[in-house]
């Protein structure tokens, strides 16, 4: 089998190339590898897709990068059944993987080229897949802001979703959109924010998704309604720390339903973040593909909670 190290060079301060060249030089003489840094935002899906249209043999890819690295290696990789994806997580987020357990799980290369490739579920978001979290509201006001600041010191890097939060507190406190999962309207038209989920965590360390299994054939949708700045101040580390299902202050604001298909209607600039990346839709689709990747686990995180 074939082994790609698709590396974003902006990640982690920009030491991730040399991480991952000192790694491969370990494994050099025991798999077939090679190395691809990538050039600039897409490059990773366009180089992925096509690599996958013009060989048919057996491919591992691996994302080392951020969220936004990955979501681009499963959108190059999800529709080529030959492709399975594993993540070598580099950058400041690395949402997806705590899913699974520690983000330090993963890095060790030698644990994914021995891992087992399990099949996860896939969200389809109008023509973009997303494997994590698609959220818009408050979140993708949030995302936007993080994505802004994420280079800068101090309020950027691991500080960056807290001092979007704060901003959003100013201005994004009720937005215009409704929501309906598996025909069921679940608002009146605004909202404070919205998750429809695979995973489990977002913006570093929200735990939006507690319960959500990557290999159920569901998506998690949570719809937090308006609230005022004191009560959001008040609830958000409960929030954080994924308690927003069972504690019962959270009861008369927040709407939870499993599904397989949600729809978003709102006008022609609203935002949603797509796996941390901002797109731009006034009407948006999404549903689910059951096992519509082939994902890579350490050994030691097969029997996590997060799988059935």
């Amino acid at each position: 089998m074939k082994h790609i190290f698709v590396v974003n060079p902006m990640s982690g301060q920009r030491k991730a190339v040399d991480f991952i060249k000192t790694e491969l030089e370990k494994y050099k003489d025991k798999i077939d590898c090679q190395l691809y840094i990538t050039k600039g935002i897409g490059d990773a899906e366009k180089y992925i897709n096509d690599y996958l249209k013009s060989h048919n043999e057996k491919v591992r890819f691996y994302a080392c990068g951020g969220d936004g690295t990955i979501n681009e290696a499963v959108n190059g990789t999800a529709p080529f059944p030959h492709a399975s994806l594993a993540v070598c997580p580099c950058g400041s987020g690395n949402d997806f993987v705590k899913t699974f357990g520690s983000k330090e799980d993963f890095p060790d290369i030698g644990s994914l080229i021995n891992g087992t490739e399990i099949p996860i579920d896939i969200m389809k978001v109008n023509n973009r897949y997303c494997v994590n979290v698609c959220n818009f509201g408050f979140d993708s006001y949030v995302a936007k802001k993080m994505n802004e600041i994420r280079s800068k010191p101090l309020i950027g890097g691991k500080n960056a979703y807290t001092t979007g939060v704060i901003l959003g507190l100013v201005k994004a406190m009720k937005n215009n959109a409704s929501v309906i999962a598996d025909g069921e309207k679940m608002n009146s038209g605004t909202l404070l924010l919205c998750t429809v989920a695979n995973g489990r965590y977002v913006g570093g360390k929200y735990k939006c998704a507690p319960k959500a299994i990557v290999n159920d054939g569901l998506l998690e949708i949570c719809l937090v309604k308006p609230v005022s700045r004191i009560t959001f101040i008040r609830l958000v580390n409960a929030y954080a720390e994924g308690q927003h299902l069972e504690d019962s202050r959270f009861k008369k604001f927040v709407r939870y339903k499993r599904c397989k298909k949600v729809e978003i209607i709102a006008d022609d600039k609203f935002n949603i973040s797509i796996d941390g990346e901002i797109f731009t839709f006034p009407h948006t689709n999404i549903e689910i593909i059951p096992k519509g990747l082939s994902f890579v686990l350490p050994e030691k995180l097969l029997n996590c909670d997060s799988l059935m």
